[in-house]
């Protein structure tokens, strides 16, 4: 990674404003699912063993600039100290005198959370004024929230003009380092499997993998798209009809450069996306009109599973079916099955965030692929090639390194 690192600061007796992303969900009154937190507690130790105390910033939910008590980080705090093992102090707000208080009372050993960034509108809006307020709790800046790197918002890139260094975590590297290495020097077999239900939030992303890609999946609602552009039959099957000519070019572009595009061979279809709703598997030429599909078939798990075997770098984002039903999670399922063992027998797997790495997650597996994001829409922009204002912000290690020290 090109930007200065939390590695580079002296952090002795220093104030850390740090920007995390613990946008996690919560359920009666607790945090349901502490992934995000647990991938932060590198940086937020590393500075603690180095003599600086944390103070740490996120957003949580679309409380739309208004405070809303549902929305508190409380159980954040709560759940970040039990993970810790020091006291987490929750601040009442995240600027203002009473804030800057309770910062600079914070003892050595102490972590600081100050409350939900978008009870602010100023926030998101990137307003200078809501920024400065935010660089009164810190002498240094480090961001370690790639989730929100893809927003250009005042915690993310309007603190990063009043700070003379601004660093990445440790999260922030390990995201930027295995995302890129995928897209600038993979170690081939290169194999991207693409999904989700859309394909015109993925559009960027396949014309950015197609020169770098060996071999290129296409599952989830995306794919009935490019059956249509194939002339096949959909159902009643999501489609876009405006994108029909752009999978198409995309069909076309894939075999001129090379690429083995592999679209299902056969699908799980069904009335609606329900559970208990009786489903059967068809060839993708002989879709019903009346069903749609849902899910990869089985042979289709089994071409996509010998595709990403053959693998050294393996890229996967969006889910191959409606996952989130178990009747249709079986091609999800499969993939990253898939992936785990691919991981085992030496392939670098990564796993973008959203709907992908929930999934990852809900199957407990982890642990035992090469890396899982934490940001859906910052791997998705981040694969389409765009810059991220979170990213770009950040000092660049060879101008700040050494007077970082």
């Amino acid at each position: 990674m090109a930007k200065l690192s939390i590695t580079d600061l002296d952090l002795e007796g220093q104030r850390v404003l740090v920007r995390v992303d613990f946008n996690v969900a919560l359920s009666e009154g607790e945090v349901a699912d502490d992934t995000r937190l647990r991938a932060a507690l590198p940086t937020v130790r590393y500075i603690l063993e180095h003599g600086g105390i944390p103070v740490l910033m996120s957003h949580l939910g679309r409380p739309d600039g208004q405070v809303s008590p549902d929305l508190s980080l409380k159980p954040v705090a709560v759940r970040l100290e039990a993970l810790l093992g020091c006291p987490v102090i929750l601040a009442p707000d995240c600027v203002g005198p009473e804030v800057e208080a309770v910062v600079k009372q914070a003892s050595p050993g102490t972590v600081v959370l100050l409350e939900n960034l978008r009870f602010h509108p100023g926030e998101e809006a990137n307003a200078p004024g809501f920024a400065r307020g935010l660089v009164e709790m810190g002498s240094v800046y480090v961001n370690d929230a790639f989730g929100t790197a893809h927003r250009a918002h005042a915690s993310t890139e309007g603190v990063t003009h009043h700070f003379m260094v601004c660093a990445a975590g440790f999260l922030m590297q390990k995201e930027v380092d295995y995302l890129g290495a995928a897209l600038s020097d993979p170690e081939r077999p290169f194999v991207a499997i693409l999904g989700g239900a859309k394909i015109s939030g993925k559009i960027d992303v396949i014309e950015n993998l197609l020169p770098r890609v060996d071999t290129l999946l296409i599952g989830g609602g995306m794919a009935y798209t490019f059956f249509k552009a194939m002339g096949l039959e959909v159902g009643r099957s999501i489609l876009e009809t405006a994108r029909v000519e752009v999978a198409e070019a995309l069909l076309k572009r894939a075999e001129a450069e090379g690429v083995r595009l592999l679209l299902p061979a056969d699908c799980v279809v069904a009335p609606e996306p329900t559970e208990g709703v009786e489903t059967r598997v068809v060839l993708r030429h002989r879709m019903p009109e009346n069903l749609e599909g849902l899910d990869i078939g089985p042979e289709t798990r089994r071409l996509f599973a010998e595709e990403i075997l053959k693998a050294k770098t393996a890229l996967w984002n969006g889910p191959m079916g409606v996952s989130e039903v178990e009747a249709f999670a079986g091609g999800t399922r499969a993939v990253a099955q898939a992936l785990v063992r691919a991981t085992s027998e030496g392939a670098t797997t990564v796993v973008g965030g959203g709907e992908t790495g929930a999934a990852v997650v809900g199957y407990g597996l982890v642990g035992r692929l090469s890396h899982v994001s934490t940001g859906g829409g910052a791997s998705l922009a981040f694969l389409g090639g765009e810059e991220l204002p979170g990213v770009e912000a950040l000092s660049d290690r060879e101008e700040e390194a050494q007077s970082a020290k």
